[in-house]
């Protein structure tokens, strides 16, 4: 299927990579299928890309990558939303906002996007995690880094 992107131009994409997400993402509710899409050159960030609406892409991050101590627990009504097995069915995106300069990026921490990659349903996840910032430092020093 081709699509056009916010990112990279006009590309072809495979069926079995299209995430649905069921009740769209909030502020987006008739947004429901996106892509991941890698970013040429860069193995940190992906394109949260939707498949209708060219203009919409979202910059995302593995969180683990920045802050190794995060943690969060699902609750019962995403897992089965999901369709959630196993832990390792589950991948964990987090949505960046991009800043000039760069150094004044963030990440979104409280409302992480869950991934069910066996059955590819998704969601934006709204933690109760009050630790976890909504404008988290892209950057964080070591002790945000580490917990």
């Amino acid at each position: 299927m081709n699509i056009q992107t916010k990112y990279h131009g006009q590309i072809d994409i495979e069926n079995d990579n299209i995430l649905t997400f069921p009740q769209g993402i909030p502020g987006f509710v008739n947004e429901k299928k996106f892509v991941l899409l890698e970013l040429p050159g860069n193995s940190v960030f992906q394109v949260l890309q939707s498949i209708t609406t060219s203009a919409l892409g979202f910059i995302v991050i593995n969180p683990y990558q920045i802050y190794h101590d995060y943690a969060f627990d699902l609750d019962n009504h995403i897992i089965e939303a999901l369709e959630i097995k196993s832990p390792e069915q589950v991948k964990v995106v987090s949505i960046v906002s991009l800043k000039e300069p760069f150094e004044q990026s963030t990440i979104n921490l409280q409302a992480p996007i869950i991934i069910n990659h066996v059955n590819n349903l998704a969601k934006q996840y709204i933690t109760n995690e009050k630790k976890h910032l909504i404008k988290a430092p892209l950057q964080p020093s070591k002790q945000e880094r580490e917990g």
